[in-house]
This record gives structure tokens, C-alpha cells and sequence, in this order.
């Protein structure tokens, strides 16, 4: 009988990529896939620190695999991810819960196979490294779905904004070889993916330090020929590198989505500055306008943080117009955390729990208000959506998503999973659209 593996994933999309190369390695060693940590030999815990939420999230799993581990304490344990990368948390790891059994860095995953098998051998290990030696290619991948599938272009970030951990764990920006993603790509494209996703801490910066220098609109101009795809999204992009050419390559390419996450993050030009975001307020809106009018209809979502160090009233007013006259059609709102390392951890004028509890609360509201009344325009449109199958919440009925990355909950027979449908809006909530099908209008 063979053993049985359990990935649990916290964070971001890249983390989620992580997970399926993981659990790739492990099927490669002949696991297979247990639904829960309870029925696995080997638990996989893929982690994130960018917000103490994760963190936290993190640490009470550990203390429940403990509880296992005693029951049955042939069972390994392993942490992964962004938290061991940081300074010293690999050691609090070990010291705070030894029951666990190998703890690896963001840049030795690709060594899993390897590490267990020293794991059963030898023992308890860990192994992170302080810094990136290459990009691995070719690394198995068990993917979670047949239709979306998330492409990596590009590791780490060269921004240092002073709230953020992810280049500290992730390291500097390295671009994959554009031979290598297209190559990546046809694969999927002939194995019947539909849409691919395009992965980086930040996208627009891809291709720098190659040669020859290839940007990222060029690679959405070499993957928009992809016979057998039908839509290529991305994310996540930063404003500031968010030139005039690839706003006109996405209006042009026609398997580019009309949908763009601009995270913002605020609306003070001072509060930006401390941030070290590199734009300002109205460079923000500038380049909001010049999207919206080189691709009427498309959906602008973003990420905003409240109360960073020194944030006035007045600074968080201005957000909340920048959120006004932006007319986000959905927002991911989170207040401030410290984060060890950082220059922000540091800064003086912390804003109170309290008070940024409050100015999140409010800055919801708002956002709320302007998400339904955007989703309430889209009553009585048609839209071309890909089907992903039973709805979540009711599988009596079929989920998908607009070109613009709205869900659309509407009835339809299963065999319509993995097909464009055209479909008919004909009522709008704050997280999802319910349609109708308009026959005889869909394509396999």
C-alpha cells in the first residue's frame, strides 16, 4: 500500500504553485493524495509571512500536527515557504515544535525528493538557504485543476517597500528564459488547459538581467499565439511598472483578459512615500484613466493596507477618495502588521489596533457599496464565460468567470465544464453574478 501525502497551502498564488510542484515530487516517490493531514504519512505545510494572520494560522496547525505526531509518530512532518526563509524562524521552528521533521527554505524545495529520503535516513533536517542559485526547470507538477493553470515567469522582487517581507524571502527578481515559459505553455495548451495564468511578485518587471532583453509585453505577444488557449490573466503587477506598451498590448492581444490588479495600497502621497511605493496619488489615477480608456469595460482590482506607521485622518480621507474616484470593482483590504525585518517595523507613530480597525471597517463599507454597484451595471449584459465547473454553494448549478474575472453562478449540465458559454446577467450580488445560459452559443 503506499503512502500517503497531505499539502496544506497558506498565502499567495506563487505559494499555491508551490504546493503542485510539492505534491508533483512526492507522487514522482510514489505517495498518493490524502484529503486531510489526519489520513497522510507526510504532511506537507506550505507557509506565508506577509501578514500576522498567516503566521498565526501557521503555528496552531503546527501545534494540532503535535497531537498527531503523538498518535502516530512515524508520520513526517515538514514546513516550507516564505515563514522558514526568514531569520531565525527555522530554529523557532525546531525549538518550539521538534516534533517536526525537515524544515526547508523557498529555494531548496526543489530538492524534496531528496530531503525526505535524508529524512528517513538521518533524521530531522533542516535545509534553507540564504539566497537563490538558479531557477529549476522541468520539476514535476500535480496540477489542482484541469482548465486554469498557473505559469511562474519570474521569482522575487526588487522593490524593498518598507512593509513588505517578500523580498527578504523570496529574494531578487530572476526571469525565467521566455523559451522556457512558452515552452511551458504549449505543453498545457496541448494537454487542453484553457487559461493560463502568468506568475511574479511582479510581473511588469520581467525580463530584466535577461539578454537579450525580452519585456513582459513581449511575452504576452509570444504567448497570445498559442494555438488551443483560449485566455492568458497575470498577476501581480506593480503601478509603477506599468508602462503605456503593455497597456496597449493588453488592449490588443485578444486572449489578454480585461482585468487588471493594481495594488494601490494607499491614497496619501505621503503615506506612499514612506512606503517607498515609488508613485504618487495621481500617477496612480493617471494610469486607471489610461486603462479604462484603452479597454472599456475591463475590471480594476486592487490591494489597499490601513494604517501604516504615521497615518493620519487625513491620510486615510485621501484614501478612501482615491478609492472613490478609482471605482475599484473589488478590493482586498488588511491593516498594517509589523513584520520582523522591515524598515516599517521600526518607524515611529505605530497607529493604534483600534484605529485600524475602524478605518478598515469603514474603508469595507465603501468598498462594498462601489463592488455592488459595479457588479449591478453588468445586469442584462452578455458575457463569454469559462466554465469550472458545480458551484461551491450550490451544486445544483455551474460556476465560471467573465474575461473581467467576475464569477457567474447560472444552471447548466456538466458537461459544459472546461467550455466558453455565453451567458446572460441577470442578477448582481457583492461576490458573484447569476446568469442564464444564451443557447446553442458555446464551444468546446
Amino acid at each position: 500500500m503506499s503512502k500517503r501525502y497531505c499539502v496544506v497551502t497558506y498565502g499567495c498564488q506563487m505559494n499555491e504553485w508551490d504546493s503542485e510542484v510539492m505534491a508533483g515530487i512526492v507522487e514522482e516517490m510514489g505517495y498518493t493524495r490524502a484529503d486531510r493531514p489526519a489520513a497522510a504519512d507526510l504532511v506537507l505545510v506550505n507557509t506565508c509571512c506577509v501578514r500576522q494572520t498567516a503566521e498565526n494560522k501557521v503555528w496552531g496547525l503546527l501545534g494540532s500536527l503535535g497531537r498527531l505526531k503523538r498518535l502516530r509518530p512515524e508520520m513526517i512532518i515538514a514546513v516550507t515557504g516564505c515563514m522558514p526563509q526568514q531569520e531565525g524562524v527555522a530554529a523557532e521552528i525546531r525549538r518550539r515544535f521538534p516534533f517536526v521533521d525537515l524544515v526547508i527554505g523557498t529555494y531548496n524545495r526543489h530538492e524534496l525528493a531528496g530531503l525526505l529520503r535524508r529524512v528517513e535516513e538521518e533524521g530531522p533536517l533542516v535545509a534553507v538557504q540564504p539566497e537563490a542559485c538558479c531557477i529549476p526547470e522541468g520539476l514535476p507538477v500535480k496540477r489542482e485543476s484541469r482548465i486554469r493553470a498557473w505559469v511562474p515567469v519570474m521569482y522575487g522582487c526588487n522593490n524593498f517597500c518598507a512593509y513588505c517581507v517578500v523580498p527578504y524571502v523570496r529574494g531578487r527578481e530572476r526571469s525565467r528564459r521566455p523559451e522556457d515559459v512558452v515552452r511551458e505553455v504549449e505543453g498545457l495548451a496541448a494537454a487542453g488547459y484553457r487559461e493560463v495564468v502568468l506568475l511574479g511578485q511582479n510581473v511588469n518587471a520581467y525580463g530584466r538581467g535577461l539578454s537579450p532583453r525580452v519585456t513582459f509585453a513581449d511575452l504576452l505577444e509570444m504567448v497570445n499565439g498559442m494555438e488551443g488557449l483560449w485566455r492568458i490573466r497575470y498577476t501581480t503587477s506593480h503601478p509603477r511598472d506599468f508602462d503605456e506598451r503593455l497597456v496597449e498590448t493588453v488592449a490588443r492581444l485578444e486572449k489578454v483578459c480585461e482585468n487588471f490588479h493594481l495594488p494601490v495600497q494607499a491614497g496619501s502621497d505621503r503615506i506612499l512615500k514612506l512606503m517607498r511605493r515609488g508613485y504618487t496619488r495621481d500617477g496612480y489615477l493617471n494610469l486607471v484613466q489610461q486603462i479604462r480608456r484603452a479597454v472599456p469595460g475591463a475590471s480594476i482590482t486592487t490591494d489597499i493596507m490601513v494604517g501604516f506607521p504615521g497615518e493620519t485622518e487625513e491620510d486615510f480621507a485621501a484614501t478612501l477618495e482615491l478609492v472613490r474616484e478609482a471605482g475599484f470593482d473589488q478590493a482586498f483590504t488588511f491593516v498594517y502588521n509589523r513584520r520582523r525585518g522591515t524598515p516599517a517595523a521600526s518607524l515611529p507613530d505605530q497607529v493604534p489596533e483600534e484605529v485600524k480597525s475602524r478605518r478598515c471597517q469603514e474603508l469595507i463599507a465603501l468598498q462594498q457599496s462601489i463592488g455592488l454597484e459595479r457588479n449591478r451595471a453588468e445586469e442584462g449584459k452578455v458575457h463569454e464565460v469559462l466554465v469550472e465547473g458545480p458551484s461551491a454553494t450550490d451544486p445544483a448549478k455551474l460556476t465560471g468567470r467573465t474575461r473581467t474575472n467576475k464569477t457567474v453562478v447560472f444552471r447548466g449540465g456538466a458537461g459544459l465544464a472546461g467550455k466558453l458559454v455565453t451567458v446572460r446577467i441577470t442578477a448582481a450580488h457583492l461576490t458573484y453574478l447569476e446568469g442564464e445560459v444564451v443557447q446553442n452559443e458555446c464551444r468546446a
